[in-house]
């Protein structure tokens, strides 16, 4: 049994409320943010997301994330899989072979598995879109100088798990890590930086989000089941978006496009496809900043 608690967190930060929107989420007035008594650092946002955001991101985590010059788990078999999604649906009939060899998408500073670190040189942009939300959600919480790096999104089906496992391959460890989850529900264990310290079980549902900050950022944590998400969150609550006075935006330089983007996830036949896959799979996306404050790059020996 552990304690929870509901946070009221940065309430001077001032967020467009169209920005938000644009975004796929609701009204930062109207977030519900926890902390766990157990878990110094530990904070779990539930489920901000509008419907539309919903399908927004899934869509994004599918179709643009694991294109080229992003990495995928799959290119070490497969040779120029330069768009995986467009592969898998390029005949009347879906590849669902290839549709499930998908595991992960590295995006920004790309973790190499082999090493367990970072490189200048294996690094490639790091989306705006993501970068965007990052910053919103670090800013609500406080975190006003989190950049976001490097991401690693996960995809899960009914029998995935995941390890226990820290992340610290970071240069920076301070900073916080950002997990949003889409689709399916997961079980969530976390314990502490021990792997005999007995770990506590949450619920994760689509559109949540869990926070890993101070104490909670080296703990060991891992996924040992999927759950059926019966409610399907990204059915409801669609919206289109129409202003009148652009929001200002940080890092998203087409925002026109973005919320053409937003607005045509709402048409359920240009949304079938992605249906079809996270009605039976989870997508969790990994946000963390590599670099400390004053660093312009790995070879930047300005930590301070």
């Amino acid at each position: 049994m552990y304690i929870v608690k509901l946070l009221e967190c940065n309430t001077n930060y001032k967020c467009e409320d169209n920005l938000t929107q644009c975004l796929g989420l609701i009204n930062k007035n109207k977030w519900k943010t926890y902390s766990f008594v157990q878990h110094p650092g530990l904070m779990l946002i539930r489920n901000p997301f509008t419907g539309s955001g919903q399908r927004y991101w899934i869509k994004r985590c599918l179709e643009r994330y694991p294109k080229k010059p992003n990495k995928i788990n799959i290119d070490i078999e497969i040779d120029n899989l330069d768009d995986w999604w467009r592969e898998c649906h390029k005949s009347m009939e879906c590849d669902k072979k290839l549709l499930k060899k998908l595991r992960w998408t590295t995006l920004g500073y790309h973790h190499n598995w082999n090493t367990k670190a970072y490189s200048e040189e294996n690094k490639t942009p790091f989306p705006e879109d993501l970068s965007e939300l990052s910053s919103v959600v670090a800013q609500y919480l406080g975190f006003a100088k989190f950049r976001a790096e490097a991401a690693i999104v996960n995809y899960y089906h009914k029998n995935s798990t995941l390890s226990a496992h820290t992340d610290h391959s970071e240069v920076n460890l301070d900073a916080p890590l950002f997990s949003f989850s889409f689709g399916q529900s997961a079980i969530f264990l976390i314990g502490g930086r021990e792997k005999y310290i007995e770990p506590s079980a949450i619920l994760l549902k689509s559109g949540d989000i869990v926070v890993m900050s101070k104490e909670a950022r080296l703990c060991y944590h891992a996924v040992p089941k999927i759950l059926p998400e019966y409610h399907q969150p990204w059915n409801s609550d669609l919206s289109e978006l129409d202003f009148n006075k652009m929001p200002s935006f940080m890092y998203i330089s087409n925002p026109k496009e973005t919320i053409e983007a937003m607005n045509e996830n709402i048409e359920n036949d240009k949304w079938s496809e992605f249906e079809n896959y996270i009605k039976e799979s989870r997508i969790n996306i990994n946000v963390r900043q590599v670099l400390n404050e004053k660093q312009i790059s790995l070879a930047d020996e300005n930590f301070s």
